[in-house]
This record gives C-alpha cells, structure tokens and sequence, in this order.
C-alpha cells in the first residue's frame, strides 16, 4: 500500500500561485498512474491532474494552462504547481496513486491510494 502525504496548500489571492508536494513512501512500481483531485465543500472529488508511467500528462480542461502536474522519483514526489489560481479552485487537493492504466482514469475511484488533502483557498 502506498502512503501519501500532502503539503503546500494556504491561502492566496486570485492570480497568485501555490505549489502542492505529495512525498509517496512504500512506493513500487506497480502504482503508477498518480494525480491530484481536488474536492470543494458540496461537490464530488474530481481528478484534475494525471501522470502515467510513460510520463504522459493530462489535466481537467478547468487547470489546462493553469496548472502543471510533474515527479521527482528520485524524492519519491509527486508536484502540482498552481498559477493563475481563480476562487473557484478553492478545494481540498488530494494525492492519489492507483494501478498502472492508459490513460489514467479520471474517476477517483479508480485510485487505491489517497492523501489526507491539503486545504487551497483563493480570494477574489
């Protein structure tokens, strides 16, 4: 089982940026399709960054441009670096693993691995 844990997340105005760190511990290679979701009081958990084993990348169309999913497998680290954040990227941001698949699944419950969030707050 993999163990993720979060870090990074605060409090910035609309435009400002935050850098979200996910350090993974017992991590093999059979997890590997890792993302971030992020979760907003009353709304489902939506996937908005995804990494496959081959390094493939994508992202929800509402972070394209905005948001940069990347790794450090030699820290065992997983990145989300948010520009440009908006109010309603306000949420809960998770770090999620799951088993290797192409494409990684956008449905979180496709994910077997799970952080306990960091909080992301944006004010307009």
């Amino acid at each position: 089982q993999v163990r993720l844990m979060e870090s990074g997340g605060g409090s910035v105005q609309a435009g400002g940026s935050l850098r979200l760190s996910c350090t993974a511990s017992g991590y093999t290679d059979s997890n590997y399709c890792m993302g971030w979701a992020r979760q907003a009081p009353g709304n489902e958990r939506e996937v908005v960054a995804r990494l496959e084993r081959d390094g493939s990348i994508s992202y929800a169309d509402s972070v394209t441009g905005r948001f940069t999913i990347s790794i450090d497998n030699a820290k065992n680290t997983l990145y989300l670096q948010m520009d440009n954040l908006k109010p309603e990227d306000a949420a809960t941001y998770y770090c999620a693993a799951g088993p290797p698949s192409r494409p990684c699944p956008l449905e979180p419950s496709k994910y077997n691995s799970w952080g306990s969030g960091t909080q992301v707050a944006v004010s307009s």
